[in-house]
């Protein structure tokens, strides 16, 4: 395996985050491309094996070997908006850039790639933490998801990943944003009337069964069939901010499979040791 090069999470490392943050927003906006680009960091997290810890969120999917896989058809495009960000802002990991989501801490609030596209379409926020690596290595194909299938092949993935029925449907819950394409899956349309809105109507119409002009995969067909998933599906449907906290802590989960914040966890606690200084400077001034 080809050795992985980690980032230096400092200071400076997150003022960088905040700036390419800002230049995504802006590039999701113009090019209204938020669907791609969190597939782009659901598939690059996706291939994550929790036994033999492979795979995972650490921008391998942009190799020619993994982006040619199947199931990551298209996601070149997505890849070529992020090269313009990580071009003004080359310290970045493609790791972080593909991934990130919200930064909550005492002196910063910064935003990336996967979560801009679930924030910027009217989503949650999504607690995130800096310092993947980047690897040039890919998994074998085959690691994603097969949309033919039904609820036993989506816990065999997601379980091998280290995840939960509950992150299945919350993730499935993706499937609010954008549509499939024929020249990519071979599965053509929207799976909700507003593609564009990241809200819960994935779940409202699931539980409408066939609806003329949307989508309905067999995996999202999987999640009315089975009794635990159904309960869920039920439950999101009904309360959209039971999804929206149910999203965000699974999103973040998948954001950070087989990855180790200690580096980020010293950093914070000197981040609010310096914004506590700030404060008591502050209040002696005033003084």
């Amino acid at each position: 395996m080809a050795a992985a090069t980690g980032p230096v999470v400092d200071a400076d490392y997150l003022k960088d985050i905040d700036k390419a943050r800002r230049r995504l927003r802006a590039l999701i906006y113009a090019k209204q491309c938020a669907p791609i680009m969190l597939r782009l960091a659901w598939h690059d997290a996706g291939t994550y094996d929790a036994k033999t810890r492979t795979g995972g969120p650490n921008g391998s999917i942009r190799g020619r070997n993994e982006l040619s896989h199947a199931a990551n058809s298209g996601l070149n495009t997505a890849i070529d908006f992020c090269e313009i960000v990580k071009s003004r802002h080359p310290r970045i990991t493609y790791a972080d850039l593909y991934q990130a989501g919200n930064i909550i801490c005492s002196t910063c609030s910064f935003t990336l790639a996967g979560v801009v596209a679930v924030e910027i379409t009217g989503g949650p926020t999504v607690d995130f933490v800096p310092g993947r690596k980047d690897i040039r290595d890919s998994p074998e194909e085959g690691r994603l998801p097969n949309p033919t299938q039904g609820p036993s092949h989506l816990r065999d993935v997601f379980y091998r990943m280290g995840l939960s029925d509950r992150d299945i449907v919350a993730l499935s819950g993706g499937h609010t944003l954008g549509r499939a394409h024929a020249e990519r899956s071979g599965f053509e349309g929207p799976w909700t009337k507003e593609p564009f809105k990241f809200d819960n109507s994935y779940f409202v119409e699931l539980t409408k069964g066939e609806s003329q002009g949307l989508l309905k995969l067999p995996t999202d067909k999987a999640l009315m069939e089975d009794p635990k998933f159904r309960e869920l599906v039920l439950l999101y449907a009904k309360d959209e901010e039971a999804f929206f906290e149910d999203y965000a802590l699974s999103h973040k989960k998948l954001s950070e499979l087989g990855f180790s914040s200690a580096a980020w966890t010293k950093l914070r606690a000197l981040l609010w040791l310096q914004h506590l200084k700030a404060l008591l400077g502050f209040t002696r001034r005033a003084k």
